[in-house]
């Protein structure tokens, strides 16, 4: 996949985040420009910084230093239009929500109650609980659910309304072979619509539908090889 165009809209400008009273930054002088249309895939080792650049994207961290901005149509924006998917292990799975109301989470204005949606959101909801393969547990409590289901009812809240701009932290994670296969599809299909930042350690598929390769080891490395985990593999 190619993106289709050069037009910024984030720009990331010698980020640096240290936390706390730590003299170690988590991420250090990181640059990166995306723009619409691109599908980045990103790796690295653990412990490297990938999830603390999802944040500084998701305006979550601040950065120490350096700055993060945002475009829509050439001018700045406070914030964009983003899905996110985040590592099953930063949800509680105790609070007391079913499966269709955390997908219900993603609409826009989602405040609501459920039952002050209206038809439009409806169909939305039906189609989007269809399509991760989580419709007949739409009424399930979230604490009942396998680590897979999770994953997927979480896919479904950053998907359902169709973001500019989707942050995907380990996708794959908890899922089994038979719907990983579908997964792909899935991404597949939000690519033709959607900017899509993806951190996965499971690159053999997600290499072919990316257009660009980012490596997170500290700071960040655009990598131009096949396959990669590390910068001495980018060469």
């Amino acid at each position: 996949m190619q993106s289709q165009v050069t037009d910024p809209i984030i720009v990331l400008d010698n980020v640096s985040v240290v936390y706390g009273n730590s003299r170690v930054a988590a991420l250090e002088n990181a640059s990166l420009t995306v723009n619409r249309g691109d599908f980045i895939a990103v790796t690295g080792p653990n412990g490297g910084g990938k999830t603390t650049m999802l944040k500084v994207v998701l305006q979550l961290v601040k950065p120490t230093r350096g700055e993060v901005a945002f475009f829509h149509n050439g001018s700045r924006v406070k914030r964009l239009d983003v899905g996110y998917l985040p590592q099953k292990n930063m949800i509680d799975n105790r609070f007391p929500v079913t499966v269709e109301e955390v997908v219900a989470m993603g609409l826009p204005g989602a405040v609501r109650p459920l039952h002050r949606i209206g038809d439009e959101e409806k169909r939305l909801i039906d189609s989007t609980l269809d399509a991760v393969g989580m419709a007949d547990k739409r009424n399930n409590p979230i604490g009942t659910l396998s680590g897979g289901q999770l994953q997927r009812t979480l896919l479904g809240r950053a998907m359902i309304s169709r973001p500019g701009v989707l942050v995907l932290d380990e996708p794959l994670s908890y899922i089994d072979k038979v719907f990983e296969r579908h997964l792909y599809g899935i991404i597949e299909q939000l690519a033709r619509q959607s900017t899509i930042i993806l951190v996965s350690h499971e690159m053999s598929v997600i290499d072919e539908m990316a257009n660009r390769h980012i490596i997170v080891d500290k700071t960040l490395h655009e990598c131009h090889a096949a396959h990669h985990y590390t910068q001495s593999e980018c060469e």
